[in-house]
């Protein structure tokens, strides 16, 4: 009964510090936006591929492997329903301090996702993001397979790159 009680309060005080760190853990610098010369006009998230390739004027400029949402096939339809939206985007937010490492949001839901949501009397989700890892992790793990909640994720370094390359406005075609 003792070692339980233990076993029970250590699992308690890791916990409480792993929740503390979550909320007051360093967030790591942001890097610099590149130049207008070097920032790409167009992000191609392929879904089937679990491919991002960024490009300017046509030309890749960086490609990386990429993790989707929990229940990836098909388009986006609710909240929840662990998918990605399919269709044309722009990056329409930039999150330094986000949970995961750094993050760009894109513009869903769009008028004709919020129509049909409110046809069916749903929510449509939102809070869609080309992000890193969890913060918590830091640079040390990459989590495999699909695992946000409808966000594209890519690694730590990589997201450090797309922020340098892309800006607010930035188109974002996400295919099947």
């Amino acid at each position: 009964m003792r070692r339980l009680l233990i076993l029970l309060l250590l699992a308690l005080v890791a916990g409480g510090s792993w929740l503390v760190w979550q909320r007051h853990a360093p967030v790591p610098d942001t890097p610099p936006l590149a130049t207008a010369a070097e920032r790409v006009d167009h992000i191609l998230i392929e879904k089937s591929a679990r491919r991002l390739t960024a490009s300017k004027d046509g030309v890749p400029v960086m490609i990386a492997d990429i993790a989707l949402g929990f229940a990836p096939d098909g388009d986006k339809m609710r909240e929840g329903d662990g998918k990605t939206p399919e269709g044309v985007f722009r990056i329409d937010r930039r999150n330094p301090r986000s949970a995961f490492h750094l993050s760009l949001g894109i513009d869903y839901p769009q008028a004709e996702d919020i129509a049909r949501a409110k046809a069916a009397g749903i929510s449509p989700g939102g809070d869609i993001f080309i992000h890193g890892q969890p913060n918590s992790l830091g640079d040390l793990l990459t989590l495999p397979g699909d695992w946000t909640e409808g966000c594209i994720a890519v690694t730590n370094e990589e997201m450090r790159r797309l922020w340098q390359l892309a800006d607010a406005g930035t188109v974002v075609e996400i295919l099947p």
